[in-house]
């Protein structure tokens, strides 16, 4: 970790200006200073926009001429998604944008001044002089297969909650107009689905025959053989209803628009994926990927558009890191703290390899075997979960070995890894 540090200190040379910006919606500020941290020009504001920086990047030659700077490093604290055309602005002029951690540039505000006060001006000062410490990390600037899977997965993503929000609201309906629906139908499926359309209140059902309402639900498009059992079901639970009988013409109304949306939802979900899926075959580290049992196209797509290419990472530990998985304890004296993940990485990756860990332990050989080692031996037995954080980290480490040697996965070398573990003990 030193060495990394020292690394970057040597960045900020005596020819190097630095840049501190606080990035806003509207308006940044940036402040220029030295190696040693020297005001060269007070915080200035920087306007989002195309003339803003661009009399930015003019301000920046015209400062490095002046202050015989021959090098730039700029460094912002993110916020949101402003400092996105920032920075591919100044990859264009080959200019290295760098970040600082927001708990950082928090807990460094009162070194200067002593007091707690917080404004843009002053934010910008305090970046930049943790960029010359060399306190910052380097974002990934995504571009071409990379950044469009990364906007698609999002894409999906969102698409996916108002899906479900979608699903809360026809339930929120059914409670009122049709409660006993969901004891015929747990799940929403096709016939659910038809149901709702064709016959949505209890009034419309009670009526009918088994037989009528299947026909009537084999009218409804994707509808094929409506089950006679469930329709008979269907009717029982109908003249049982204790659901609402006022304000049906207006109910109707309301679950008949938001079926609409939720087949709309469903076919653009259905969509995305598919674009997502073709854009993903198109990668180079797909087919090494998809050797892993257990990784589907919906999670290489989530893996490749948080991670990017598993080989540009030159220690799997970065990724590690990057997924927030890495340990941390509280220690102190005699007390010997609990250790627990760091949880500061990215939360979507987390979240892909918890989601992708559980299928792997049941039904990958090598990951079943690691799992039960870990829970069962002797010294130091693991937690369920534990095992299943040191798995998640595990995984990394097999995806960027195989993405690194353009090989495909080997369950028998990981075999290989558990039986060396076995003897260690």
């Amino acid at each position: 970790m030193h060495f990394k540090w020292n690394n970057k200190i040597n960045q900020v040379t005596e020819n190097t200006l630095v840049v501190g910006m606080d990035i806003a919606k509207r308006i940044h500020y940036a402040c220029f200073v030295d190696e040693r941290g020297r005001v060269i020009e007070k915080a200035f504001a920087v306007h989002q926009s195309k003339e803003g920086f661009e009399n930015l990047y003019e301000k920046i030659l015209q400062t490095m001429k002046e202050a015989k700077k021959t090098e730039v490093i700029i460094g912002i604290e993110p916020t949101g998604h402003y400092w996105m055309n920032l920075a591919y602005f100044l990859d264009q002029y080959g200019i290295p944008l760098v970040m600082v951690n927001p708990m950082h540039v928090r807990r460094s505000k009162e070194l200067d001044d002593n007091l707690p006060t917080k404004h843009d001006k002053k934010d910008a000062l305090v970046i930049a002089r943790l960029l010359k410490d060399g306190r910052f990390s380097y974002p990934r600037i995504l571009k071409d297969i990379e950044a469009e899977l990364r906007i698609g997965s999002t894409l999906r993503s969102k698409l996916t909650e108002d899906l479900a929000s979608i699903k809360n609201r026809i339930i929120r309906w059914l409670d009122r107009y049709f409660p006993e629906f969901t004891q015929v139908f747990p799940n929403f499926g096709k016939m659910a689905l038809a149901t709702l359309e064709m016959t949505p209140l209890p009034k419309d059902i009670k009526e009918k025959t088994a037989g009528e309402l299947v026909f009537l639900y084999r009218q409804v498009k994707g509808m094929r053989a409506p089950q006679l059992p469930k329709a008979k079901l269907l009717i029982e639970a109908a003249k049982n209803s204790i659901g609402l009988t006022e304000g049906t013409q207006m109910a109707q109304h309301e679950i008949a628009t938001l079926l609409r949306q939720y087949r709309l939802l469903e076919t653009e979900i259905e969509t995305v994926n598919n674009q997502l899926a073709e854009m993903a075959q198109t990668t180079i580290e797909y087919e090494i990927l998809a050797s892993v049992p257990g990784l589907g196209d919906a999670t290489i797509v989530d893996l490749l558009s948080e991670v990017g290419s598993f080989s540009l990472y030159e220690n799997p530990r970065q990724l590690i890191k990057l997924a927030g998985l890495t340990l941390r304890e509280s220690s102190s004296g005699q007390h010997k703290g609990q250790k627990h993940i760091s949880k500061r990485g990215r939360k979507k990756l987390r979240n892909t390899l918890f989601k992708v860990i559980v299928p792997l332990i049941r039904h990958n050989e090598a990951f079943k075997k690691l799992h039960e080692y870990y829970t069962t031996r002797q010294q130091n037995p693991l937690r369920g979960k534990q095992s299943m954080v040191i798995l998640c980290g595990k995984l990394l480490k097999v995806l960027h070995g195989i993405c690194k040697k353009k090989v495909f996965f080997n369950e028998q070398h990981m075999m290989n890894d558990l039986y060396c573990l076995a003897e260690a003990a």
